[in-house]
C-alpha cells in the first residue's frame, strides 16, 4: 500500500506527518510525506519557529511526485491540519489528479479544527473551507464528536445523535466516518468511547479515559484507521486494531511523564495490536 499524506511537520515532538508516517511504515506501509508546515515544535507550545510553506512549494513537491509517475500506484491520499487556506486547492486539486490515474484511490481527510475543550483553534476560514469543499469530497473523514457537529451543523451527544450527525456526512457523499474522542451521558465514568460507520455498519468501542492530552493521538489514529481500512474493508477490525495501538502508546506516553507522544518506544503496538478491546456493533 502507498499513502501520499499531505500534512504539517515539526523537528520536536510528534503531530501531523511527524506523527503519521512511522507508525505506518511499521505496519508496512510505504508514505510519500509531503509537508505544509516546517515547524520547530507544534503550535500547542505557544511558541514555535519555521516557516509555513506555500501553496506553490507544496504543489510543486507533489508535482515532481506525479512525474516520477507515482500516481498510478498511490492508495490513498492523507490530509491532516491545514495551516492556511491555500493548501486545499492543493490537496483536492491532487485528489482528483491521483483518482485520474488510479480509479480505486481514497481520499481520507482528517478536518482538524478543534475540540470540545478548547474550541475551534485553527484560523476562522479553515472550518468553512473543510465543510464546503474538502469535506464532501473525502471518501473517509475522521472528525472527532466536536468537529463532526461543526460539520454537520448538529449538536452530537448521545449515541444516537452521533450517528444521526454521521448519516449527514455520508448522505453528502463521504461513505466512511471515524468519529473520536465520543461523549454521552450513558456511558461509564472516566471511559471514552471511537465510533466507525460505513455502508455495511456502525460499531463502538470503549477505551479507559487516560488524564493527559496528546498532541499528535489524533494524527495517529488517523493514520492507522485509513491503513488498515483500506487494506481489509473492514470497519469493525480496523477500528479495533487502531483502538488498541493508540490506547497502548497513550499508556505508555502517560507513563513516561513526557509531553511528547512515545511514538518510536511504542512501535510494536502498531504492528502488534494487543486488540485488548470488545468492539461492538450498534447498527
Amino acid at each position: 500500500m502507498k499513502i501520499l499524506s499531505i500534512q504539517s511537520a515539526v523537528a520536536y515532538g510528534h503531530v501531523g506527518n511527524s506523527a503519521a508516517v512511522f507508525p505506518l511504515q511499521r505496519i508496512g506501509v510505504e508514505v510519500m510525506p509531503v509537508y505544509t508546515v516546517n515547524f520547530s515544535n507544534h503550535t500547542g507550545y505557544g511558541a514555535w519557529r519555521g516557516p509555513m510553506i506555500d501553496p506553490s512549494d507544496v504543489r510543486e513537491v507533489i508535482r515532481g511526485i506525479e512525474e516520477r509517475g507515482a500516481f498510478e500506484s498511490i492508495d490513498v491520499i492523507l490530509s491532516g491540519y491545514q495551516g492556511g487556506e491555500g493548501i486545499a486547492d492543493v490537496i483536492l486539486e491532487t485528489v482528483e489528479r491521483v483518482k485520474s490515474k488510479n480509479p480505486t484511490a481514497i481520499y481520507a481527510c482528517d478536518p482538524v479544527m478543534g475540540n470540545a475543550k478548547s474550541g475551534c483553534f485553527v484560523a476562522p476560514a479553515i472550518p468553512v473551507l473543510l465543510r464546503d469543499r474538502v469535506v464532501p469530497a473525502a471518501d473517509l473523514i475522521t472528525p472527532n464528536q466536536f468537529e463532526l457537529g461543526y460539520l454537520t451543523d448538529t449538536q452530537p451527544n448521545t449515541l444516537e445523535s452521533t450517528l444521526a450527525s454521521a448519516d449527514i456526512i455520508r448522505d453528502g457523499g463521504t461513505r466512511t466516518v471515524l468519529v473520536t474522542s465520543v461523549e454521552r451521558p450513558d456511558q461509564p465514568a472516566d471511559t471514552i468511547e471511537m465510533l466507525a460507520v460505513d455502508d455495511d455498519g456502525a460499531w463502538i468501542v470503549q477505551t479507559p479515559r487516560l488524564p493527559m492530552k496528546a498532541n499528535g493521538s489524533g494524527d495517529v489514529t488517523a493514520a492507522l484507521f485509513t491503513a488498515h481500512y483500506r487494506r481489509s474493508g473492514d470497519a469493525s477490525d480496523a477500528l479495533a486494531r487502531t483502538v488498541s495501538s493508540v490506547y497502548d502508546l497513550l499508556e505508555r506516553t502517560h507513563a513516561s511523564g513526557e509531553r511528547e507522544l512515545q511514538l518510536i518506544e511504542s512501535q510494536e503496538a502498531y504492528a502488534n495490536p494487543r486488540m485488548q478491546f470488545a468492539v461492538s456493533r450498534v447498527r
